[in-house]
């Protein structure tokens, strides 16, 4: 079995994935095709990845390469973790936006960070798309390049054969375990709606609900504090989601406006909600181990399965075990009060044929509400992505709900302008394009309004306003 990882200079995250699929019994012969567009980190994981084979006498190999087609050619299995303009561009995407005013803790979901992130990687995913229908048409691929629903969306426009996976609702299910001191192993959930805001609509233990303690833990301060925003919005909305402060604050237009909503709820620090906390933490790795062999020292023995899900479904679809599991796929029905067009998280099974979704139904209204603001911006930014339509980035960038709770239209359409020159060189779609010039109309004072003809059901609204008044 061939699996080729594009983006394998993601030297910690590609590491965890292959020794879980090295661990995988019935996947130990794997063959991994490790591509970046450089050897610099590929060339450590390369080396880390004989160390490994040679210690625990497998059959597997793995080979470096900067040539995605050489790397897809005849895969079985495609993981795509790549970052396109690193940390240059994703400081772009931070700091450009704060000069306006709009505070971003991780940036790389919504947002304008997010818009601008997907929008980047756009191009890079469709380009892998046909290739993979060129080279490996029968491959699945497995995506985690964020931001996932908009990849995935993206991914959604072609034929080839894909699911975005995330880790949120296995670490979120161990905070609830936390919470209600009940085994992570014991608790049986649904969970569903979209990547990083998806919703528990159902949480039990031996068939007994257990929202009411886990509402009842959230009305107490000392939990309450260790997530306040994941906690106002349980107590508003009635459910609990995947996200946690630091995510969660950028999605919605309540926790990060005003100097006082980030006091108020986004005071822990780091990823707690923290203003650039993931930019930084990615600058402060860079800068300490960019010119060392992180694996260098890194232990060559199999440790335990990670909880990513990347090794148990390639194990379910080469083994025939079955394995279940939260994915980002096409939502058609899935979730049926969201577009059908849109990426849907929810429940999926693999097995020797394939990945096969589940029917949720309709998700409660609240909740489909809150997801759907995020969809709007999603749609516009995918289209903005793949049409390269400056006017579609500046209006996803208006639809998100932190950047419009901040800016004008004006002021929005001026960032835009500024996020498009600073991350040009990163945008082949949008060469030789601009936003259009909208300059300020001045309205001198007590300039006489133009005259235009009024609809009479309109004018005898107006008469009945007057009369109010009177």
């Amino acid at each position: 079995m061939k699996v080729a990882i594009i983006g394998a200079g993601s030297i910690v995250f590609c590491k965890t994935l292959m020794l879980d699929i090295m661990h995988t019994p019935g996947l130990e012969d794997t063959e991994f095709a490790l591509m970046a567009p450089s050897t610099r980190r590929t060339t450590q994981v390369e080396a880390f990845a004989e160390r490994v084979i040679k210690r625990n006498n497998l059959k597997a190999k793995a080979y470096k390469t900067t040539s995605q087609r050489e790397a897809l050619k005849g895969a079985d299995f495609v993981i795509s973790t790549f970052q396109i303009g690193g940390n240059t561009a994703y400081g772009h995407d931070i700091m450009v936006p704060m000069k306006y005013g709009v505070n971003q803790c991780i940036g790389d979901t919504l947002g304008p960070g997010g818009i601008m992130r997907a929008v980047r990687s756009i191009p890079t995913t469709m380009q892998l798309a046909n290739d993979m229908l060129e080279l490996c048409p029968d491959a699945l691929l497995l995506n985690y390049v964020n931001p996932m629903a908009m990849i995935c969306w993206a991914l959604g426009t072609t034929p080839v054969k894909y699911v975005g996976l995330c880790h949120g609702v296995q670490t979120t299910l161990d905070l609830i375990s936390g919470y209600t001191d009940v085994p992570k192993a014991e608790i049986d959930y649904l969970c569903a709606g979209i990547n990083h805001m998806g919703w528990f609509l159902r949480l039990e233990h031996d068939g007994h609900d257990l929202y009411p303690l886990l509402r009842e833990r959230f009305e107490l301060p000392e939990y309450y504090a260790n997530e306040k925003v994941r906690g106002e919005v349980f107590r508003h909305f009635g459910y609990f989601m995947t996200e946690s402060t630091g995510h969660l604050s950028e999605y919605l237009p309540y926790f990060r406006k005003n100097q006082a909503a980030l006091d108020a709820y986004c005071d822990e620090p780091g990823f707690g909600g923290e203003f650039a906390a993931y930019y930084n933490f990615g600058v402060d790795v860079a800068n300490k181990y960019d010119n060392r062999d992180l694996l260098a020292g890194e232990s060559t023995e199999l440790p335990p399965r990670s909880v990513e899900y990347c090794s148990y479904i390639i194990e379910a679809i080469a083994t025939g075990k079955r394995f279940e599991f939260n994915g980002n796929l096409r939502n058609d029905g899935m979730i049926t009060n969201l577009p059908a067009d849109c990426t849907a998280e929810g429940p999926v099974y693999a097995d020797r044929l394939g990945l096969h979704r589940t029917i949720v139904g309709d998700l409660p209204p609240q909740c489909a509400a809150l997801n759907l603001t995020n969809i709007n911006v999603q749609r516009m930014a995918v289209l903005a992505g793949l049409q390269g339509d400056p006017e579609a980035l500046m209006q996803a960038i208006a639809l998100d709900p932190l950047t419009a709770s901040v800016l004008t239209l004006r002021e929005i359409r001026e960032m835009t302008t500024d996020l498009l020159e600073a991350e040009r060189e990163w945008l082949p779609q949008f060469e030789g394009k601009t936003l259009r010039a909208t300059p300020a109309i001045v309205v001198p004072e007590g300039i006489e309004r133009a005259r235009v003809p009024v609809d009479p059901a309109l004018a005898i609204n107006a008469r009945f306003g007057e009369l109010a008044k009177e």
